[in-house]
């Protein structure tokens, strides 16, 4: 291992990044474990700290007293709705363009047939992100078969010269979860909206972490889970995005009573709802719902460019760290190093990376592994400081030294 100079020892450079940090004090809003160093934020966010009592308020008095009359008195009735706008400004949407409810998985379904019912005649085929996350294919391979398109591996730098007069949607993600890669939505969008087709964007690893832009970039749909920069909490109900001039249009494949113009009518026939609300299917799961509520206000005040301006900051030092702690050759960055590139995590590769995190983990610095030979260390500013950056760096060092 490497020994740092005086001027340029990273340990001091640390406390006095930490001591300059406008949003260190976010990190009160959050209940994280004594001397761990939580760098798996990308996976699953730490606890805001206000979630606790809002939860217990659900089940003690809104469930508990209250009863079915909390639909109306607690307003469980607009809560997908309500969580909704509340999550539009983190992702750059105006109100009334976002819905919560159902899994991520769920909601991509939905974006991608609706993508395709968009779409103009004579397209056949889904371009679809080659690197995707594994769910995210399946689901694009079975909207595919339901609406008669053929799916296209591509990769994100290639779907400019892809597109045709017969792409129907194009797949995306804004960040890759394995290299951390951030994706040129701007670019990308312009470039499928000018050939006619449907932009769908997997926002899971972005929103929370940088800013998105949905509505400037003009964005056709989107969708994202909330139980990682969001902080939702585990399993929380992720969101769909459907831009304002698509929801009339917009033709659910899930037509569920919750999205009907007049649930309690109970007709036989369906007609969707106004709006934003026709994306919504069954009964709200509102435990998990209203703790998203609660994990949400740990974003009061925060500008998601001061959250962005950090997180290239702390991953910056921490590439720094690790070249100052860890032998040559010993890992390699897959994270692109242009900021213009990059997420909010930093990904590794080494050889043995399932046992190097394993020994992380045990010491204290819980990243995480993705096969066959990536290490994983997620970036969320609101709670993760410059001195958890040079930790981990310098405990990864130890384990190679």
């Amino acid at each position: 291992m490497s020994e740092p100079t005086a001027t340029t020892d990273p340990a001091a450079r640390a406390a006095a990044l930490d001591g300059a940090d406008a949003l260190g004090h976010l990190r009160e809003r959050f209940v994280l474990p004594e001397g761990v160093v939580y760098l798996d934020g990308n996976s699953l966010g730490a606890l805001p700290a206000g979630v606790a009592a809002a939860a217990s308020d659900v089940v003690t008095r809104q469930w508990g007293e209250l009863l079915i009359r909390s639909w109306d008195e607690s307003d469980w009735w607009s809560a997908p709705e309500r969580i909704g706008d509340k999550i539009a400004p983190l992702v750059g949407a105006a109100p009334g363009q976002v819905v919560v409810g159902d899994s991520t998985s769920v909601n991509l379904f939905k974006a991608l047939v609706g993508a395709a019912r968009l779409a103009g005649p004579g397209r056949t085929r889904m371009l679809v992100d080659a690197a995707t996350f594994p769910t995210d294919g399946y689901i694009a391979q079975s909207a595919a078969r339901m609406t008669g398109l053929t799916v296209v591996p591509t990769d994100p730098a290639d779907v400019p010269g892809a597109l045709g007069a017969d792409t129907a949607v194009v797949l995306l993600n804004h960040v890759d979860y394995r290299t951390g890669r951030l994706h040129d939505l701007p670019g990308l969008t312009a470039a499928v909206r000018a050939a006619g087709a449907v932009a769908v964007w997997d926002l899971c690893h972005s929103a929370g972490a940088l800013p998105v832009g949905l509505d400037a970039h003009a964005v056709d749909l989107a969708v994202g889970c909330t139980y990682k920069y969001l902080n939702g909490g585990p399993g929380s109900p992720a969101y769909l995005y459907i831009a304002q001039r698509h929801q009339a249009a917009f033709d659910s494949p899930l037509p569920g009573w919750n999205g009907h113009t007049d649930p309690f009518a109970m007709t036989p026939a369906y007609l969707p709802a106004e709006g934003v609300a026709r994306g919504r299917v069954g009964t709200p799961d509102i435990l998990s719902m209203l703790a998203l509520e609660a994990a949400l206000d740990a974003w009061d005040g925060v500008p998601v460019e001061a959250v962005r301006a950090k997180s290239l900051a702390l991953t910056d030092f921490f590439l720094e760290c690790v070249a100052a702690y860890v032998p040559p050759g010993r890992v390699e960055a897959v994270t692109p190093a242009e900021h213009a590139h990059r997420g909010s995590q930093v990904s590794l590769r080494t050889e043995n990376a399932r046992e190097v995190m394993r020994e992380l983990i045990a010491r204290g610095v819980v990243g995480d592994f993705r096969a066959p030979d990536v290490l994983r260390f997620g970036f969320t500013p609101l709670y993760v400081g410059f001195a958890d950056a040079e930790r981990a760096a310098r405990t990864l060092g130890r384990i190679f030294g």
